[in-house]
């Protein structure tokens, strides 16, 4: 992955697509090569194979820097090797992820993934990712172990407010934290969704 990390992200998962995207280019080259060396002179056949060689290089190319990175931050989507796109999705952004297979793709290990993220980013359809139930299960653990993350971070910034409150004031904060941990075993069983998490917890922090 060429895109920098951020403080304390970790690589989770890098994920191309599948080797069958570079099987037709590859396949035609093959037989145009066939071809040349049967109806041409073999010192022209090679100079012609290896200029249309090009091709299958530069899909190659174009393979490998086309790629998948899950980090414990979020997505990243890169593609390009002459010229670059680079686009990355936040994990708290992802309204939710599935897969699909074909019957071929559950043979040799291909499908598509739909990342569905919040309403300013829209959805985007990933075509011919290798391995997609993994890319589809490392980002739904990501995204539990990041809100896992976040409460744990809110409970101990909450807890050294209260720490440095009078006594009155700490008893207060102290009522708060104890809703805030309902409100957190309540997510955690799924009693409640995240949206009705986030907005509970807005009105018990007063925003």
């Amino acid at each position: 992955m060429r895109t920098a990390l951020k403080k304390d992200e970790k690589i989770l998962i890098i994920i191309r697509q599948h080797w069958i995207k570079l099987a037709l280019p590859i396949l035609a080259w093959l037989m145009l090569a066939i071809l040349l060396l049967m109806f041409l002179k073999p010192g022209t056949a090679f100079i012609i194979i290896l200029i249309t060689a090009l091709y299958p290089g530069y899909e190659y190319i174009n393979w490998k820097y086309n790629l998948w990175s899950v980090t414990n931050l979020r997505v990243v989507d890169e593609s390009g090797f002459f010229t670059r796109f680079s686009k990355e999705s936040p994990l708290d952004k992802i309204n939710n992820v599935e897969y699909t297979q074909s019957l071929w793709g559950r043979i040799f290990g291909f499908g598509n993934v739909d990342i569905q993220t919040a309403a300013e980013m829209g959805e985007t359809t990933y075509n011919l990712i290798h391995h997609p139930k993994l890319l589809k299960d490392t980002i739904t653990h990501a995204q539990e172990e990041y809100k896992k993350t976040a409460i744990a971070s809110q409970a101990s910034q909450l807890a050294e407010a209260i720490a440095r409150s009078t006594p009155l004031q700490a008893q207060s904060q102290q009522l708060v934290a104890d809703e805030l941990q309902k409100l957190f075993d309540l997510l955690q069983k799924g009693a409640i969704t995240q949206d009705e998490y986030v907005i509970q917890k807005n009105k018990l922090m007063g925003k």
